[in-house]
Formats: structure tokens, sequence, C-alpha cells
């Protein structure tokens, strides 16, 4: 279901930079924060398929993994747009489902790689010039599994475990320069990612989502323009005493 409405210019004026832009949370938070009148770059790996066509969104090629092409994307970024008044790290992977003994190191350095690492690399090399600034605002995808623990994908778990007090972290550090730094926390959404996940679930995408959302108090998945709305409030002037907060977004599943 569609609830994109009318843009009234809320981050009119600002530019942003967004990663995982051409996944199904990314390319939502990109085109609703274009349609919201910023000027946005949306950041993903080379070969991914362009999510948003939008006059406002600029794509780029971005490795989060690795150092050197992170700081040339970053580069052209600041290059082309001049300046990053918002920074949305959404790029993530779930990696396979079973308990920690199942997985193998290699498991654990990509998974680690993308979710922790990109996060870092992406802040460190976009949020000196926030700081010459004295602005900004920063946006981190957590999750619920942030918060809560399971058994299915317990890697993931650690490392949205990690972006959620790194988030918390940046917060207190970069407050003085005026700069904010939040997490967003989905729970199951309706994206490829989730679908991967289910598929992958020895219990079957079935009885995967009905234990996963079925006792809910909102008993469904959420749709990606969902988040994509959370992420334009704390990219908004109107989230300027927020800082260091964790906005979940689950449908009430971490309240049961």
């Amino acid at each position: 279901m569609n609830h994109t409405v009318q843009a009234t210019g809320r981050v009119a004026g600002k530019t942003a930079i967004v990663t995982g832009g051409r996944g199904d949370l990314g390319s939502a938070t990109v085109r609703l924060l274009a349609e919201h009148g910023a000027a946005v770059a949306s950041l993903d790996v080379a070969g991914a398929p362009a999510a948003v066509e939008h006059p406002n969104v600029t794509e780029y090629d971005v490795d989060v993994t690795d150092a050197d092409s992170v700081a040339a994307a970053v580069a052209a970024v600041l290059a082309g747009l001049g300046f990053a008044d918002i920074l949305v790290n959404a790029a993530g992977i779930i990696g396979p489902s079973g308990p920690s003994h199942t997985a193998d190191e290699k498991d654990f350095d990509l998974l680690f790689n993308v979710n922790v690492k990109g996060v870092w690399l992406m802040t460190k090399h976009t949020v000196p010039a926030m700081i010459e600034a004295g602005t900004g605002s920063i946006i981190n995808f957590s999750s619920i599994h942030g918060i809560t623990g399971g058994k299915s994908v317990p890697l993931y778990h650690a490392t949205k475990g990690a972006v959620r007090l790194l988030t918390k972290s940046d917060a207190a550090a970069y407050g003085e320069h005026g700069i904010r730094v939040n997490s967003i926390h989905p729970g199951s959404m309706n994206t490829r990612m989730s679908r991967r996940s289910a598929e992958q679930s020895p219990m079957g995408a079935e009885a995967y989502y009905r234990q996963l959302v079925g006792s809910n108090p909102l008993p469904r998945q959420g749709e990606p323009d969902e988040i994509a709305y959370a992420v334009l409030y704390l990219a908004s002037d109107e989230s300027r005493f927020t800082t260091g907060a964790e906005l979940v977004v689950d449908g009430g599943y971490t309240a049961v």
C-alpha cells in the first residue's frame, strides 16, 4: 500500500547522502527525501540497478566496506552537492540463518564489514565537513534485533547492536558541533531481504512470518515508506532536539 503524500518541503534546501539507496528501505528513503525537497546522493554497490528516478537524485557507486571507495564517493558527492546536511546509513545485509556455531569466519567478516564498518567509514568521511559547518543529522539503520536477541541470525543481531551503541557514542561526541546522531530500528518489513530470511528458515516462510509478526499489536509487516517517514523526521529540523535516540518502527514487536 502506498502512503506517499504531497511533498511539503520538510527537508527543502538540504542535501543528503543515503547508502543502500538501491535497496527497498534505502530507495524508499531516497525517494521521500527527494520529494520533500532534498538533493539526494544515492549510494550503493556497483551493478545494482538504480531504484529511484527523480530530478533531485544523483546515483553513485560505493563499496562501504572499502575505505578508499568510501573516501572517493564522499569526495565526489561533496564536490557535486557542496555539502551533506544529512547522512543516512541504510546499507546492510542479514547473512545466513542459523546459530553462531554454524557460521564461518567469512560470514562474520562480511556482516561486520558491511553493517558496522560501513557505518563507521561513511561517518568518518562525512562528519568532518559537518563539524566545520556546525550542523548535520546522521541516521543509522539498526534493527529491532539491535535491541532484542534471537536464534535465527545472531551475527546480524550483533552487528545491529553495535550500530545502536556506535550511534549513541557518536551522538555524545558530535553534539557539541551541532550534529545529531540517531538510530532507526525497523521491525519485520516487506522487503526482499526479509523474504530471503523467511525462505532460509527451517520452519518455512509462512510459519516464520506467523511467529515473527502474528502476535504483534499491529499484526503485519511494515512497508518501506513507513521507515522512510521516520527517517524524514530525523533528517528534518523537526527533530532538532533529538539525538542519541532509538526510533523503533516495529508494529509493537518490542512492546510485548
